[in-house]
């Protein structure tokens, strides 16, 4: 489904009794059946309200266009127009790794329109290329399925390199945990603020009531609903459990300061009243004791270390030097 980089990137797909082939992308405006069409345009920003076909009512043409999206599903006449989130196919600067796809979904035709590549709609294709896809229930039924199954390892990754940050707790660098740890947490916020919404919008699409909508198409697309629900679950879960080990890693800082601040206070009460002795004998005054004695330095050197073992007597008595 490529077409040359000068023209705008519509593409069409259409299935009739089970035989794919591919269309021009102006020729779906005319398609009358008895099959299956797909019209996807990819980049949005290269197509306009004129390069969509004329079935497709303005308020949807608009939508499908618009350039900032939230998941939801809405009915209109006989189509609906489902706007839903998933994981981009390649890797983009500063942005949230999610793409959204805006699909206008009829019986027997359907025209989706994103701004960057789905890695969802390659699943996709692929249904649509094996003659699976008959209609539109079953378009919408195998793309949400598609998305939930790629998304999903991407939310369970997150919640294993949380196991892995609780794992380095005891041992690991505290401040390179703590930026790792708040990077989990950011993810887990803006997959959450839209694994959400697809849930909520799976969920009206599985109400609907439309002919082109079977039995099997609703319970995929509940299926698919339940598996975003369960995403958002893990992930409000991943971003409670980052939060708590925020904490718990400001407070083991906190018990290291402590510690440090504790060893020198120690050593500085030892040497306090070394300090205070050999400053009152380093006098340059008359009448220092002893001055005169060959064994006074030794003397006072022994004085000394009876007091620091005294004062750290004293500590293991208080059991401080355990701390």
């Amino acid at each position: 489904m490529s077409q040359p980089s000068a023209a705008p990137p519509l593409t069409a797909l259409v299935v009739e009794n089970g035989v794919v082939a591919e269309i021009a992308a102006h020729e779906v405006a005319l398609y009358n059946g008895p099959g299956f069409v797909w019209l996807h345009a990819e980049g949005a920003a290269q197509v306009s309200r004129e390069d969509l076909p004329g079935y497709v009512p303005m308020m949807a043409a608009n939508a499908l266009l618009a350039h900032e999206t939230r998941p939801r599903c809405d009915e209109v006449d006989d189509a609906a127009l489902i706007n839903l989130r998933g994981t981009a196919a390649d890797t983009m600067q500063d942005s949230d790794g999610l793409v959204s796809i805006r699909v206008w979904v009829e019986g027997k035709r359907v025209t989706s329109v994103s701004r960057h590549r789905l890695a969802a709609l390659a699943k996709v294709e692929a249904a649509m290329r094996a003659g699976r896809l008959t209609d539109g229930g079953d378009f919408v039924a195998t793309l949400a399925q598609a998305i939930s199954t790629v998304l999903d390892p991407q939310v369970a990754g997150l919640g294993d390199s949380l196991d892995d940050c609780e794992g380095m707790l005891d041992g690991g660098d505290i401040y390179a945990l703590r930026r790792k740890i708040a990077f989990i947490r950011s993810q887990a916020i803006v997959l959450r603020r839209f694994v959400a919404p697809d849930r909520d919008a799976l969920g009206v699409m599985a109400q609907l009531e439309f002919d082109w909508i079977s039995k099997d198409d609703r319970m995929h697309l509940r299926e698919a609903a339940d598996r975003f629900a369960r995403m958002a679950e893990e992930l409000e879960a991943v971003r409670e459990r980052a939060a708590l080990l925020h904490e718990q890693l400001t407070d083991l800082r906190a018990e290291k300061v402590d510690q440090r601040s504790l060893a020198i206070a120690v050593v500085a009460f030892i040497f306090l009243p070394l300090t205070f002795i050999t400053g009152l004998l380093g006098m340059n005054v008359g009448g220092i004791p002893f001055a005169q004695q060959a064994w006074a330095f030794w003397g006072v050197t022994a004085f000394c270390m009876v007091i620091g073992a005294a004062v750290m007597g004293w500590f293991a008595w208080r059991h401080w030097l355990e701390d």
